[in-house]
């Protein structure tokens, strides 16, 4: 006995989900050619969720993926125009050409039969913004309109114009030249495939409100792209709200499918495709053993990565694009699932499997908002310390706290926090991806408060702090100690070369290259800082002493080997000395 119908269809999707998975994993060019090779390559294609064929295309090339363009469904189709042709809430003229052209070539007829039946008010608004229609009254002669208007059936004259054809226009000529052969084969075609149909569109591309018909175009697009997690910018902006761990433990708790017959949609592959393994968040998605659970986590990735998509006006127009979102998604879910679980007790689970727990619990968005919320909890601790610092009462610039902390700082006091990585991974900053990343972070933000609040202790004239060019913490701080030292009655200037030279004899242990700083240097260095802020020796050691430490290294490094006959003010960063 056959199976029925109603059996086969199962069997048949699990069968097209299987090829696209497979299909993925080989390299562009191949997905396309063993798609057209296969057996139904329309059904296969149609398999495959909007957003995955978008990113296929654009890795294959637009100009050489119109074979799979002339096979996608007309949903496919949509979501292209709708990722491809807006900008915010404007239609960009040239990008809307440019893939009207590229669909015309894959299939004309069926592009021409789709834009009048089923993309009227796109294909309206498209034709008022890039011709000009006059109609010819009976007793009116069309040598009136111009060389430029042609027509197809002496009633409506036609001239391609506006902004893409102005003499300010982005395009190059060819492009123009390309385009405007375009736009006449496509007005033929309209008038071809149903005449009447043609005469509405004109009568109504001349009469149309355009902005009217634009927002209508745009709440549209939203309500489609809304449906893949493409959110509005005001309700998509929601996911970078921070959530603690308890707040999220009232929350409830999502349910999900335990069988593949539950899941009503394609499992987009594109975004878990990318991500990179070694993270806290892919160690607990390798825990999942249900087939069914992990293509809905897949899906809710897929929705997560398009929704800070939206919230970062950043669209993704290739895999690298789709890359970079979802290393933020992956990094921030890590910290938010390493946050939760130092929060949560194993009760005899592992660790992986807890975390595995926590994914299938609570929604990923929500997981996400934990992490991000780390680290906005450091970029608010850093903006209340700056209202309120020395440095900035002193209106000095955040180059003050030399490279390093001003890579820690800059990156803090943005408006969406970023990790300082300095070129660490080919990049100064990044999103943050671990919670030993925040630590670390923080852990700087700590020693340059504790480094503030030293220098507020101290009495620092505003004439030295107006050197600004040439002034950091470090050499300030020296600076004046060398000057103490020295046994400077005015201490708030630069040093003399020969004060300087004084000081430099002083500061060696040895005259053994490389030299070394003597320990009672250092020692008269924590005195005299504990003389002046009235500080205990043990407070600032606990809190400054790897800095102070540094500075020292950094004198040697820089200065250990030099003789004090060569010493040139031009080429010393760490005193400041009259020139």
């Amino acid at each position: 006995m056959k199976d029925s119908p109603d059996k086969k269809i199962p069997a048949r999707i699990a069968d097209l989900n299987r090829q696209r998975k497979e299909l993925l994993t080989l390299p562009p060019e191949k997905t396309m050619q063993r798609i057209l090779e296969s057996a139904q390559p329309a059904a296969l294609v149609h398999s495959f969720p909007e957003q995955d064929l978008y990113f296929l295309i654009h890795d294959i090339g637009a100009e050489d993926a119109l074979p799979l363009l002339a096979l996608a469904s007309d949903r496919q189709w949509e979501y292209v125009l709708d990722i491809e042709t807006w900008h915010r809430d404007r239609l960009e003229p040239v990008a809307l050409t440019r893939w009207f052209d590229l669909l015309y070539r894959a299939d004309a007829r069926r592009t021409v039969k789709w834009l009048i039946e089923q993309k009227t008010e796109l294909l309206t608004l498209y034709l008022f913004k890039n011709i000009e229609v006059r109609v010819c009254e009976h007793d009116q002669d069309p040598s009136e309109f111009g060389e430029d208007f042609f027509t197809l059936d002496s009633v409506f004259y036609v001239r391609i114009t506006g902004p893409l054809f102005a003499p300010e226009s982005e395009l190059g000529d060819i492009e123009k030249k390309n385009y405007r052969d375009f736009l006449k084969k496509l007005i033929q075609s309209l008038a071809a495939f149903d005449h009447v149909a043609y005469q509405a569109l004109l009568l109504e591309a001349a009469h149309i409100i355009p902005t009217e018909s634009e927002e209508e175009g745009y709440r549209l697009r939203n309500v489609r792209l809304a449906e893949k997690g493409f959110l509005p910018f005001e309700e998509a902006v929601g996911v970078y709200q921070p959530l603690t761990a308890r707040q999220l433990a009232e929350r409830n708790h999502k349910i999900l499918p335990r069988t593949a017959a539950e899941i009503s949609v394609p499992v987009p592959l594109y975004p878990s495709g990318v991500l990179e393994n070694g993270s806290i968040f892919t160690g607990a998605l390798a825990k999942i053993e249900t087939e069914a659970v992990l293509e809905q986590l897949q899906t809710e990735f897929a929705g997560l990565c398009n929704r800070i998509i939206a919230a970062d006006f950043a669209p993704a127009h290739s895999k690298d694009d789709l890359q970079a979102v979802v290393k933020k998604a992956n990094g921030f879910l890590s910290i938010g699932l390493e946050t939760l679980a130092a929060e949560t007790e194993a009760n005899g689970h592992s660790v992986s499997h807890l975390l595995a727990a926590m994914i299938q619990r609570h929604p990923l968005s929500d997981i996400f908002r934990v992490g991000y919320g780390r680290a906005l909890e450091l970029k608010w601790r850093a903006q209340r310390w700056l209202d309120r610092s020395w440095f900035a009462g002193q209106g000095l610039s955040l180059t003050f706290w030399g490279e390093d902390w001003l890579g820690v700082l800059g990156g803090l006091l943005v408006k969406k926090p970023m990790f300082f990585d300095n070129y660490v991974s080919g990049r100064m900053y990044r999103e943050f991806s671990t919670v030993d990343e925040l630590r670390q972070t923080a852990a700087a933000l700590d020693v340059v408060i504790a480094c503030d609040h030293l220098f507020s202790l101290l009495t620092i004239s505003p004439e030295l702090l107006s050197a600004r060019r040439f002034l950091i913490y470090k050499n300030l701080i020296l600076t004046l100690w060398a000057l103490d030292r020295v046994g400077c009655t005015e201490k708030n200037r630069f040093l003399t070369r020969a004060e300087f030279r004084l000081f430099f004899e002083m500061l060696w242990q040895s005259n053994d290259r490389p030299r070394r700083v003597a320990l009672v240097m250092k020692q008269s260095f924590l005195s005299w800082l504990c003389g002046l802020t009235g500080m205990r020796s043990h407070d600032i050691t606990d809190k400054l002493g790897p800095v102070l430490e540094s500075l020292f290294l950094e004198i040697e490094e820089e200065y250990g080997q030099v003789d004090t006959a060569d010493l040139d003010p031009r080429f010393i960063h760490l005193f400041l000395i009259e020139r």
